[in-house]
């Protein structure tokens, strides 16, 4: 019977900027007695790259342009909040209160360029107002990763970076991925047959996101301090991968 296992590794630790992320994941993986074999992904939520990269802003440090004073006063947010999210974007799709929708510099659209305050610590006693921003290059942060713990492990891994995004249409945020490494982004069905021998004309699966999902539900959102998912029994061949392959191009773009 087929499978999939999703188990959240505990214990992972506040992450700092310049933390090795394979050998805190590694203790990890041993503390749980999960000895990785090859076809194993592990699922790493951006907040934690982002950390380990450096990727975070202090608020006090910003001076907002006119424009992005004028754009605040729009969506009723922080100007130096969207001072920094016109900078990590490469346009602005929807201006309402409280929302700014735009498309990100990685080329997918999302709210205030992935940009949040949770699971930021401030500093007790000081102004600070610390902010994370994605990775710079997600799929490059999973390679990497990937490569690490390859070759401190002598097995063929996945690695899957995700964040939590709304979606067009319906209500809730869901883990989607944005980088990943050793593993499809997208599975092609289309000529596969179905169960009643007609070959399949248009189904093409987005499994990263899917992955991303279920991993979502371990990971939470609030305090559940669970930022890594090991996945055993993915039901597709692992295979190079990369965030391009879920990106729809513009031309075929319905709601753009």
């Amino acid at each position: 019977m087929n499978s999939l296992k999703l188990c959240g590794l505990e214990g992972i630790p506040i992450i700092r900027q310049g933390d090795d992320l394979a050998e805190i994941i590694l203790t990890a993986l041993h503390r749980s007695k999960i000895v990785l074999q090859d076809g194993d992904i592990l699922v790493v939520t951006q907040k934690i790259i982002s950390k380990a990269e450096g990727r975070l802003i202090n608020l006090t440090d910003i001076h907002p342009a006119a424009s992005s004073r004028r754009m605040a006063k729009r969506c009723n947010k922080d100007p130096r909040l969207v001072e920094i999210i016109l900078q990590e974007s490469n346009s602005v799709l929807r201006v309402r209160p409280g929302i700014l929708i735009v498309e990100h510099r990685l080329g997918f659209v999302c709210a205030n360029a992935g940009i949040d305050h949770s699971n930021i610590q401030d500093r007790p006693g000081t102004t600070q107002e610390w902010v994370s921003l994605l990775p710079k290059d997600p799929d490059a942060s999973a390679r990497n990763l990937r490569q690490t713990l390859q070759s401190r492990t002598k097995t063929e891994l996945g690695v899957l970076i995700i964040d939590s995004h709304g979606r067009a249409w319906r209500n809730g945020t869901s883990g989607v991925a944005i980088g990943l490494s050793g593993l499809p982004g997208l599975e092609d069905l289309r000529g596969k047959p179905d169960l009643f021998d007609r070959k399949l004309q248009i189904t093409t699966v987005g499994v990263a996101d899917e992955l991303a999902a279920a991993a979502s539900l371990l990971m939470g959102q609030a305090s559940e301090g669970t930022p890594v998912i090991h996945v055993r029994g993915f039901p597709y061949p692992l295979r190079e991968g990369s965030l391009k392959e879920l990106l729809r191009p513009k031309d075929e773009d319905l709601f753009r």
